[in-house]
């Protein structure tokens, strides 16, 4: 693997940690600058609504721009929006910073996923994009617990000036290890992109991210309550048991590459399934300290899993311009995180119960592999390829070669 993955995964350790980080500081913050948990938790959508917005957004206006010079800006966004983060004078200021701090989020992730499949050969594809997202789980283990001491030690302002320099370190391995000649996007213009976005595969792909990692956060949202009112853990424990999630994301996203590379659609509905299953057994699970613990990490590995399969899917529906639609599943994830907290949300108000929201992120999950199954069926009829078969496609040059899997 190309040591260039290392500074994709730099940059997506730093996104992941200033996404997170904030569940974890909200007090410290709501108390500095006077104001209500509930509405400092406005902190968390500002950041989540930059990334719903600049993902297509920001992918759309530089698709004529060098993917390398692209990256190295996106990250030179991040950082600035950090550092105003950490000078913000008040609440207003503070929601428009994390706002400008999550709009290059998803672009970079989009346009970072193009670039690292670029670099290898095709069978292993999958592998690289999981790569650069075990920044993003790792982040989880380490970076989020960290920053968050930092700030509750420190000063909240503190975390976002840390945050800044991992940009700042990111931005260095990016102009450092990305090679120019891997980093041109084709001149295929807005116009080409945004042409991406109506191919109907491509929607289902992302529906197909919508339902499934809504269903981790339906349930992962409210894994704190059911940590504590159901399997009786004290609330010093639980950033422990949040660190285990990282460790079961970190290593179903490893998995989950590897095994793309040999079979991209059986990958994703393996891990929907073991989803379905998890969230399924939760009511259980959460009856004992010890199963419950295994049930957060087994919640980090089905849901990441279908990561990279869910990530390069739709990049090859979208081949011709792959940096809008890439973006476009990162959108797909963060609107999955509001949904899916939502929907969780609903089943906790309905007084059903503390783990009543993983039994409704389990009816996700199933949507989901609905969504998946449509998907399979509509590329089977326009390929006419019978099922479990691969139809590969040479031209005349022997590194122009195509594998449509299913």
């Amino acid at each position: 693997m190309p040591l260039a993955l290392l500074a994709l995964a730099v940059g997506a350790f730093g996104l992941g940690t200033t996404e997170f980080v904030m569940m974890g500081l909200l007090p410290d913050v709501a108390d500095d600058l006077g104001i209500s948990i509930p509405t400092a938790g406005h902190l968390v959508s500002a950041y989540a609504l930059g990334v719903v917005i600049g993902a297509p957004l920001l992918a759309a206006v530089t698709a004529r721009m060098s993917r390398r010079t692209v990256l190295i800006g996106l990250m030179g966004l991040f950082v600035a929006g950090n550092a105003l983060s950490a000078l913000a004078p008040g609440e207003h200021w503070l929601l428009a910073a994390r706002f400008l701090s999550g709009l290059p989020h998803g672009a970079f992730f989009g346009v970072g996923a193009v670039v690292a499949t670029g670099m290898v050969a095709p069978e292993r594809k999958a592998r690289s994009v999981s790569l650069m997202f075990l920044g993003l789980t790792l982040a989880n283990i380490a970076g989020v617990p960290v920053a968050t001491l930092m700030g509750q030690h420190l000063g909240w302002r503190a975390t976002f000036l840390g945050v800044s320099a991992i940009g700042l370190a990111a931005i260095a391995s990016l102009a450092l290890l990305i090679p120019h000649d891997h980093a041109h996007a084709p001149r295929v213009g807005l116009r080409g992109e945004m042409a991406a976005l109506r191919s109907l595969p491509v929607w289902l792909a992302l529906g197909t991210t919508v339902a499934g990692f809504g269903a981790l956060f339906a349930a992962y949202s409210y894994i704190t309550p059911m940590l504590t009112d159901a399997a009786g853990y004290a609330d010093s424990s639980v950033t422990l048991l949040l660190a285990l999630f990282g460790v079961g994301a970190t290593a179903g996203n490893l998995v989950g590459g590897r095994l793309a590379d040999h079979s991209l659609r059986g990958t994703l509905f393996g891990g929907l399934t073991s989803l379905v299953v998890v969230l399924a057994l939760f009511p259980v699970l959460m009856s004992t300290q010890w199963s419950a613990a295994v049930a957060v990490v087994l919640l980090g590995t089905a849901a990441f899993v279908t990561g990279s399969p869910l990530q390069l899917m739709v990049m090859e529906k979208a081949s011709a311009a792959p940096s809008l639609a890439s973006s476009a599943n990162q959108a797909a994830f963060n609107l999955a995180n509001a949904g899916g907290a939502w929907i969780g949300g609903l089943a906790l108000a309905a007084g059903l119960g503390a783990t009543s929201p993983a039994l409704t992120g389990a009816a996700l999950a199933v949507l989901g592999l609905g969504v998946a199954a449509v998907a399979t069926v509509v590329d089977r009829r326009r390929a006419g390829v019978p099922s479990g078969r691969e139809r590969v496609v040479a031209t005349h040059l022997p590194e122009q070669v195509e594998t449509v899997r299913y």
